[in-house]
């Protein structure tokens, strides 16, 4: 059926849209009651493209201020700078430079003048701060009043009354408000005050209700997309304030401060560098070049925007907020919106091509009812005389053709998307998951494979040092008296440069608070070996002070190991590795015996060395090598050394599985999704940990990634499918992986990725899931959704709130498609048949309100059933409308049609409806009938394949007040709104006849649901059910 509708222009891929491609099912959608609703939550191509050509011109002139300013250093040497004068008001709150000079000198990286002024010194006094002890807490509100706050200009969110102006640009409600107009002028002559205005005043006030619930609806779901807005720019960085380091919004970041960079972070404000190691910045997002620039001494300039791309260092803020150039990028980027989303566009082709329908019928309708019409004057001999009554009949009959295109034209379909998105994202960023584009929302309930990252996620990231080798033994540490015991076990010299190897080649800090309580600030690795150090009695700013550090590698995803090289207090130099173990052992040709003398290894040594290593992987340790060389080089001309290490110890490190992740992966098992582990830890270590997880089964692949790397594209397709595990893979093998899945096997790939190099993987891939703890800014920037908490847990609840989404709104097509067959069908049968619409336009009115608005939220909000995750993942290419959908909107269609029918037609007389208003009692009863079958048919939409549906239904406090609220309303509309709705009281008798007709669809739905339909469909079913049983297992 869905086939028929021929919904190829509306056809979007999840990610990587072209222009043409959303430009082209936005020309293909030709009848839209209100654009400015329908289209509110789609991209503003033209905005869009005038934003782009902003951005090219503003990064043409940051490219151009920096040239300039280079090409002009020797003329200003002659001249000499010009003396910053500064104001009263700066040098009254202890600052020496303006504002607006210093963003200059930064913005035009002017190393003269940045100089003359003193260099880095010179600004920290001019800033008055310092780098030990960064401002003070009691200078923030001075320095922000005086330099501004780090915040750029958004444009204001819309107020209530802008949504009900929106809605009420709908065309056919402006047409009826029109033709409510013209009746009340008509009326008020021929029939007087009052009863002339309520023909005109009731569509007036159905038109009221529908605009206000349309507008709250619409309201709601703006506030919940600003909730979700605020929390995606939420960035933490690492300052030092008040003498101590601590994290800070990136909106709470003054000028002065002084912060902490690191590999993939995003530089916060606009700077200057103060110290570093390797300090590689990306700026392509902001000048457009893609090569990076390597920040030192010499070129101290850092600018708002631009990403760590390698190393580590500290810089002062100077500039926040609209003073630096990406506060104005990201003023111009904020326009054009957010990307619409696949089914958001699939579902306005489905309601163009339904609208197209209604339009027919609407023409047809008016037609048949006006031609009726006119004949019969012309048979009766009035054909000559027209009164104003039959101005009023004749306008009567395009209201309701209007009102039919008004219920006709599903709005609803692709709004009722967003609305489901927008309900399921606030509810999943309490969940710990923060969605950052609305597609993968959708993408994820498709998801075949989770290729997942090990520490953190599937793990706790609570880390321990729990074993150690050393001296060529084993000690377990459990706590202060394991580590005595080591201490009396190994000579003291070893110890000493055990602690030196793990204080002086660390990327973390120990720091304390003002009660004197020890923090370590680091990741969870560097954190586990700093404790254990502290444990062994050493002291880190101690080690510190008395070596310097000359030269620093730090950790990348690629190197697998971090290198520091140290000056001693003898003049003399010593380099420190630690990393992969297997890495590391591969540098060394030496190690300490038990003796704690060093000797040379051998290589009967190097396997026992190995097979330790993978000793302690199999118990599910994380292992690192410690090692050291002395260096007798020249100290300025030497680099770190490469090899010819002597080892010193072998860690092993504990980091227990998450609770619950064994139970989310056997989930994910039993919804299909395939869950694989790639770490660049050990392969013994992952093994243990995938087993213990149940990712790891008999029939699975354990690979390492260099393995993987040299198979051939055959090989790989053979071999990609069985593999559950990759071990010691870099950023390259992941991205190759993730590749390979969605091309050669053409899954559904959703990836986990914390590092600044799971970027490309991250991009790649169906939906992209950054770390939101341990994952980096350039990580996040390129994923989809953030997992807040780290857990894998969370990631399956995505994929269960993304099918719940792709169900929900198929409950409410199903729904909204009967609502519109059988409004079509008996209005336009009746008035061919009978001259007259049983449904007034007033009535279409409050119908389409049910179906629309309160119909999206009542079936479009339901959260997931357990029952979501027992079934397979929805196929890349399956029809959104299933043939069970079709089966079910056919079957209570015609059970509407034929009751309505029955009723129009010869109710009267079963009924035995008698008197002079008959017409009207019989008309009210059909409308009751009808709004009862849309309220027991609402309740079947709940689930497509089961019987049970009532299951949860008190559970979601939505679906039940929207249910009682539309009952209310309606007992309200028959019993006391007559006047307004062309409806008269009826009796008990007659109530509980319409809500035994509605209740009726319950077991007619029933048995339409045993109705089997193709095999093929039941098989690939995607909207989570099982096929159902036959047979004594129906019962």
């Amino acid at each position: 059926m869905e086939s028929l509708m021929d919904l190829r222009d509306f056809e979007l891929s999840p990610k990587d849209r072209s222009i043409e491609a959303l430009a082209k099912w936005r020309s293909a959608v030709r009848l839209v009651k209100n654009p400015r609703r329908r289209f509110r939550w789609v991209a503003d191509l033209v905005k869009r493209k005038h934003a782009e050509e902003k951005c090219r011109k503003l990064q043409g002139k940051i490219r151009a201020i920096i040239y300039a300013e280079r090409a002009a250093l020797q003329f200003m040497d002659v001249i000499g700078p010009a003396e910053y004068k500064v104001s009263e008001k700066t040098r009254e709150a202890g600052f020496g430079i303006e504002p607006d000079d210093i963003a200059l000198l930064v913005r035009g990286h002017d190393y003269k003048k940045y100089k003359k002024i003193g260099q880095v010194e010179g600004i920290i006094e001019k800033l008055g701060a310092s780098v030990e002890d960064g401002v003070g807490g009691d200078s923030i509100d001075t320095r922000q009043e005086i330099y501004g706050v780090n915040r750029y200009t958004e444009k204001p969110s819309k107020s209530f009354l802008m949504f009900v102006w929106e809605a009420l640009h709908d065309l056919t409600l402006i047409i009826l408000m029109v033709c409510a107009i013209v009746s009340i002028a008509i009326g008020l002559p021929t029939e007087g005050w009052p009863k002339g205005i309520y023909d005109g005043l009731g569509i007036i006030l159905s038109i009221f209700l529908v605009v206000i619930v349309t507008a709250i609806s619409d309201y709601q779901q703006s506030l919940q997309f600003r909730d979700l807005d605020k929390e995606k720019k939420k960035i933490f960085v690492q300052v030092t304030r008040d003498r101590k380091r601590q994290k800070v919004l990136i909106y709470d970041l003054v000028v002065g401060d002084i912060v902490h960079l690191s590999t993939g972070d995003q530089v916060p404000a606009d700077g200057i560098y103060i110290s570093g190691y390797s300090l590689i910045i990306d700026e392509s997002s902001l000048t457009g070049e893609s090569e990076p620039v390597d920040i030192d001494e010499k070129r101290p300039f850092l600018l708002s925007g631009t990403k760590v791309q390698d190393g580590q260092g500290k810089m002062i803020v100077t500039t926040v907020g609209m003073r630096t150039e990406w506060g104005k990028l990201m003023e111009t980027l904020s326009e054009g919106g957010q990307d619409e989303t696949p089914l958001q566009v699939k579902l306005n082709g489905v309601a163009t091509v339904i609208g197209k329908i209604g339009l027919a019928f609407s023409v047809l309708t008016f037609l048949v009812l006006t031609i009726r019409f006119v004949v019969e004057k012309a048979v009766s001999g009035d054909f000559a005389s027209w009164s104003s009554n039959d101005a009023l009949k004749l306008l009567d009959y395009f209201a309701i053709a209007v009102t039919i295109i008004v219920v006709a034209i599903p709005e609803g379909l692709p709004l009722a998307v967003t609305l489901s998105l927008a309900f399921a994202m606030k509810k999943l960023m309490k969940d710990k998951a923060l969605v950052r584009h609305l597609s993968a929302c959708e993408t994820m309930g498709s998801a075949t494979c989770i290729c997942t990252d090990k520490t953190g996620t599937l793990t706790t990231n609570h880390m321990v040092v729990n074993k150690i080798w050393i001296c060529g033994k084993i000690v377990e540490i459990k706590g202060k008296e394991s580590v005595d015991k080591l201490k009396t076990e190994i000579p003291e010299e070893v110890l000493s440069i055990l602690l030196r190897a793990i204080f002086q080649n660390t990327s973390s800090e120990v720091v304390k608070d003002k009660d004197g309580n020890t923090t370590i600030l680091g990741t969870p690795t560097e954190s586990a070996l700093l404790e254990f150090g502290l444990l062994s009695g050493g002291d880190f700013d101690v080690q510190r002070a008395t070596y310097k550090i000359l030269k620093v590698e730090p950790f990348n995803s690629v190197r697998k190991k971090m290198s520091v090289l140290v000056g001693l207090p003898d003049g003399g130099a010593q380099a420190f590795c630690k990393g992969a173990s297997e890495i590391v052992l591969k540098l060394c040709n030496k190690v300490i015996d038990p003796n704690g003398t060093v000797v040379d290894l051998s290589d009967d040594q190097a396997k026992n060395v190995s097979d330790t290593i993978n000793g302690l992987a199999s118990e599910a340790l994380r292992t690192l090598c410690l090692a050291v060389k002395d260096v007798n080089e020249p100290l300025g001309e030497t680099s770190i050394p490469e090899d010819s290490y002597t080892l010193i110890a072998i860690v092993g490190i504990k980091d227990p599985v998450r609770p619950g992740v064994k139970e989310a992966v056997q989930s994910c098992l039993a919804a299909g999704i395939t869950v694989r582990m790639v770490t660049g830890d050990n392969i013994n270590t992952a093994r243990a940990i995938a087993k213990e997880c149940g990712i790891l089964t008999e029939d699975g692949v354990a690979i390492e990634g260099p393995e993987f790397r040299d198979l051939s594209p055959e090989q790989m397709k053979s071999i990609i499918p069985r593999i559950q595990v990759m071990a010691r893979s870099l950023p390259l093998d992941k991205h190759t992986l993730v590749t390979r899945l969605r091309n050669m096997l053409g899954e559904v790939v959703a990836v986990t990725g914390d590092g600044t190099n799971d970027a490309p993987a991250l991009h790649e891939s169906d939906i992209g899931l950054a770390m939101g703890i341990a994952g980096t800014e350039v990580a996040k920037e390129n994923a989809d959704v953030i997992i807040m908490d780290d857990n894998f847990t969370t990631i399956v609840n995505v994929a269960r709130w993304g099918r719940a989404i792709y169900i929900n709104i198929q409950k409410f097509v199903q729904f909204q498609l009967t609502v519109n067959i059988v409004a079509l069908i008996i209005n336009f049968v009746s008035a061919c048949i009978t001259g007259s619409a049983p449904l007034t336009a007033v009535q279409l009115l409050w119908v389409n309100l049910i179906m629309d608005t309160l119909g999206a939220l009542a079936l479009a909000t339901e959260p997931p059933s357990d029952g979501l995750m027992l079934r397979p993942p929805v196929g890349r290419t399956t029809n959104f409308i299933t043939k069970s959908m079709w089966r079910n909107i056919f079957g209570q269609s015609l059970y509407q049609l034929i009751v309505l029918a029955v009723l129009t037609f010869d109710g009267k007389r079963l009924l035995r409806i008698n008197g002079s208003d008959s017409t009207i009692v019989l008309n009210t009863l059909i409308f009751n009938s009808f709004v009862f079958c849309q309220v027991f048919n609402e309740i079947n939409s709940r689930d497509i394949e089961k019987i049970n549906i009532f299951k949860g239904m008190f559970e979601s406090w939505i679906f039940f007040t929207v249910v009682f609220s539309t009952v209310a309303f309606q007992v309200l509309i028959v019993e006391f709104l007559g006047t307004f709705a062309s409806t008269v009281p009826l009796s008990w008798q007659f109530w509980v006849l319409s809500v035994v007709i509605g209740a009726i669809s319950m077991p007619i739905a029933a048995l339409l649901k045993c109705i089997p339909v193709e095999k093929g469909d039941s098989t690939k079913h995607h909207d989570g059910y099982e096929p159902l049983p036959s047979g004594p297992e129906l019962a």
